[in-house]
């Protein structure tokens, strides 16, 4: 090996770029808890960045990311200035937080944190990789503090895999954040707090609500709510499900409930429950709390990282949420067919995730077709990392958004256990799909450059050591070419 000083100028080592910039304080999400934090760091003196993905481009919408927007947003989205005094005029605290210091930067999403650690020790320091519409860069952080929030729990019926079927939080960031809401005339799937406020929400900002609909003989959450929701003459209907959502070309049209009901929507909401937003520090090997539904992660044990706000955990309100988005689950899956839609973005059904078979795009040779999730039980609680990797359900453009919970659901139930005796499956960034020439715009310094050949490892390219500037390099490279053996 060539040396220099005792250090191998062909090691990563110090060769990574310096972040862009360093601060003490790196705040992911503009939320209240967000903006508390950094309003409390700059309070103490410290430097503060507070970066926020709202307003989400039309792209990441359109792929329901990182809510389930199903296609009900207004051409408004893609006015990028429009959105910005639209997000920044929703959120007062956060010119408080200008006033205090705070760097904001709202339209950037995080989309992985990297630190030195088992893998990997040639970073200069830990880091945020950070992304807007045009570029990717990195910062620095002494502390970093995540408060993304909370997402949408997605359960699949049939004919929900067209636009017009949504989340309550997307819904929720149309109406009060983005004033961006395409629909008229909505149904709501569930009937606990999350759904009695939506339906609420909903009603204030002109929306129509056709009704709630719960499996359940009882609306189940707060009687205040549902009281409200009484008084404004909304119907509940009680005992039922969705069994199709029927639509044209412009998506939904009507649902047909199991009850036989037939009922005029454009738009059906589900707001059976949300689950904490925790890609980016389970990309980085956080410490998940497997609690139920409210499971999050451990605030404060993550070297220097803390979550806060419901991406730490859901507020315990006393409510069984696991028994009740479990029910919802099961009688869902009752009424859909084989050839439900379970993943989205790959197209996989419920027979070919229960089967464990690919994509119908793909070869299914007999061998293939033989296997069944049966098989994989026999040795365990199927792991839904392996189902995702036999079958590509959660590996499209949403990154598993629409489809992650629900197919650790159904795998639990074919399994004939707790929800929680499947994980979910992990995450790896980048936690937010990004274009290529955003993660390809990368000036490398020439010393860097120089080391590609021995890094890469590929036989054709690959020289040793002991030869890497001597007259050997060339006759190592004609070797390969020429296919002799050395």
């Amino acid at each position: 090996m060539h040396l220099n000083n005792g250090t191998d100028p062909h090691a990563i080592g110090t060769k990574l770029p310096a972040p862009e910039a360093r601060y003490d304080l790196v705040v992911v999400g503009a939320g209240p808890a967000g903006l508390a934090a950094a309003l409390a760091g700059a309070g103490e003196g410290k430097s503060v960045l507070l970066v926020d993905e709202n307003p989400i481009p039309g792209a990441a919408m359109g792929n329901d990311v990182p809510l389930l927007f199903g296609g009900r947003m207004t051409t408004a989205t893609q006015n990028a200035e429009r959105m910005l005094e639209t997000v920044f005029m929703s959120e007062p605290q956060l010119e408080a937080a200008m006033e205090a210091g705070v760097e904001v930067l709202l339209g950037t999403s995080a989309w992985g944190v990297y630190r030195n650690g088992p893998g990997i020790t040639g970073l200069p320091e830990s880091v945020v990789a950070l992304a807007d519409k045009d570029r990717g860069w990195i910062v620095g952080y002494k502390e970093l503090v995540l408060a993304t929030g909370a997402r949408d729990l997605a359960i699949g019926f049939p004919g929900w895999n067209q636009p017009g079927v949504m989340g309550a939080a997307a819904l929720e960031r149309l109406l009060a954040h983005y004033e961006a809401f395409a629909g008229k005339r909505i149904l709501i799937v569930g009937s606990h707090d999350l759904a009695l406020e939506t339906a609420l929400l909903a009603r204030e900002k002109g929306v129509e609500v056709a009704g709630l609909v719960e499996v359940r003989s009882a609306p189940q959450g707060q009687e205040a709510l549902a009281e409200a929701i009484r008084a404004a003459q909304i119907p509940f209907y009680l005992e039922d499900a969705p069994a199709e959502a029927i639509g044209g070309i412009d998506g939904v049209e009507k649902v047909r409930l199991r009850s036989g009901a037939e009922i005029a929507v454009d738009t059906i909401v589900l707001a059976i429950g949300l689950v904490p937003s925790i890609e980016l520090i389970d990309a980085m090997g956080g410490k998940r709390v497997l609690d139920g539904a409210r499971g999050g992660y451990i605030p404060g044990e993550n070297d220097g990282v803390t979550c806060v706000g419901d991406c730490a955990g859901l507020a315990d309100t006393g409510f069984d949420h696991v028994a009740y988005r479990m029910e919802w689950a099961r009688e869902l899956g009752a009424l859909s067919k084989p050839d439900t839609i379970v993943c989205q973005c790959e197209e996989v059904t419920r027979a070919d995730l229960l089967g464990v078979q690919p994509p119908r795009y793909l070869d299914r040779p007999a061998p293939m077709q033989a296997r069944s999730l049966d098989t994989l039980i026999k040795d365990g609680p199927p792991n839904p990392d392996q189902i995702k990797r036999l079958t590509r359900a959660g590996m499209g453009v949403c990154q598993g958004r629409r489809c992650r919970d629900s197919v650790a659901m159904m795998l639990a139930m074919a399994a004939d256990g707790p929800f929680g005796s499947v994980p979910l499956a992990t995450h790896r960034a980048p936690v937010r799909p990004l274009p290529l020439r955003i993660l390809a715009d990368w000036e490398e310094s020439e010393e860097m450059r120089a080391g590609w050949d021995v890094w890469f490892g590929i036989p054709t390219q690959w020289v040793p050591y002991r030869d890497i500037d001597t007259p050997r390099e060339r006759e190592h490279q004609t070797a390969i070419a020429e296919g002799w053996s050395l």
